[in-house]
């Protein structure tokens, strides 16, 4: 028998209090998020932190784009935004992306009551095309100013690089992005040792190898890679997904990952969610950093790190004491009401 998890409102008063230093930090931070949404339940689970994190002042969610190839993944996004109290922040879809499978939890957006209203409120008909959404989000921003979170694939960001002048901007991609992003942060690739596996490829790199090289190659801001073993270190508590979400019904998160977790009990790998965590809270000790280096990706989907003092490219280091805040936070954030 797991022990009893903190109360969630006990919890959150202590996190409240020992954050009371960003609490009072004078901007958000400027946030995109990128998800393959559909395709895990962590991408669903990381977006409802960004909204807790909003709802603190911590962070500005400007625009989500999805790199999965299936309208109702666009749906999701929004019909979780609008569960968070904020329907209308932009969302755009992928063109010409991997993945077009429906996956196994989106199709929430089509379950109606007795009465026949949609289970989970949403309203995005057509969603406009990533890449100009990101253009026009980058391009209203003040220079140096967005962080982006890039949980999927790198098909939009790829597309976004190779992009030209337009409407919202005079300069091509490349230009764009340098001008106007301070950071990258991807969830992403493996630089530890998987299964005894030393070459492991891991799944948003090898869906699109094409995407994630332009990426490693050709982006100009720092990046910092939460690789494939972070994840898998501190998984979300399933005791959480059977306690903590009954506040509401039927809750989007708690229905998503029943959806998603065919063999039950399952706890399911945090890996979306600990981006978010460093890129808000980069100086509360979460994680350790490697050195400076690049990172490449070869043919097969296989990511490598090369320490290199000018390089643009870090990765995230966790021990087991670490795990254990990490595994926490995740679930007091995730499992919290949801607020203005």
């Amino acid at each position: 028998m797991k022990p009893s998890l903190l109360p969630v409102c006990l919890f959150l008063g202590i996190l409240m209090a020992s954050a009371a230093a960003p609490l009072q930090a004078a901007e958000p931070q400027r946030l995109i998020f990128d998800t393959d949404m559909g395709n895990d339940i962590d991408d669903a689970m990381a977006l409802a932190v960004i909204h807790q994190l909003q709802s603190r002042a911590l962070v500005e969610l400007l625009a989500v784009t999805s790199t999965k190839d299936h309208p109702k993944s666009a749906a999701f996004i929004d019909a979780t935004n609008t569960f968070y109290g904020r329907p209308d922040i932009p969302v755009g879809a992928v063109r010409d992306g991997v993945t077009p499978a429906e996956g196994r939890y989106i199709g929430l957006v089509d379950r109606r009551d007795a009465a026949g209203q949609l289970l989970f409120p949403h309203d995005l008909k057509a969603p406009a095309a990533a890449v100009p959404l990101l253009r026009q989000t980058l391009a209203a921003q003040p220079d140096g100013s967005v962080t982006i979170l890039q949980v999927g694939f790198f098909t939009n960001l790829a597309q976004l690089l190779a992009s030209e002048p337009d409407e919202y901007a005079p300069l091509p991609g490349v230009e764009l992005v340098d001008k106007k992003v301070r950071e990258l942060l991807v969830m992403a690739g493996a630089f530890q040792t998987i299964g005894f596996e030393t070459a492991y490829r891991e799944y948003n790199v090898r869906e699109d190898v094409a995407a994630a090289q332009t990426v490693a190659q050709r982006w100009p801001t720092p990046i910092l890679w939460s690789g494939y073993e972070i994840g898998i270190a501190a998984a979300y508590p399933w005791q959480s997904i059977l306690q903590d979400f009954e506040y509401t019904r039927p809750h989007i998160i708690k229905e998503g990952y029943l959806a998603w977790a065919r063999n039950q009990p399952h706890d399911r790998p945090t890996w979306d969610l600990t981006v978010v965590l460093q890129a808000v809270f980069p100086d509360r000790g979460y994680f350790e950093l490697s050195p400076r280096g690049e990172v490449t990706v070869d043919e097969t989907g296989r990511t490598e790190f090369r320490k290199n003092a000018e390089g643009n490219d870090r990765y995230l280091l966790m021990d087991a004491r670490q795990a254990a805040r990490v595994r926490e936070v995740c679930v007091q954030l995730v499992a919290a009401p949801p607020s203005p």
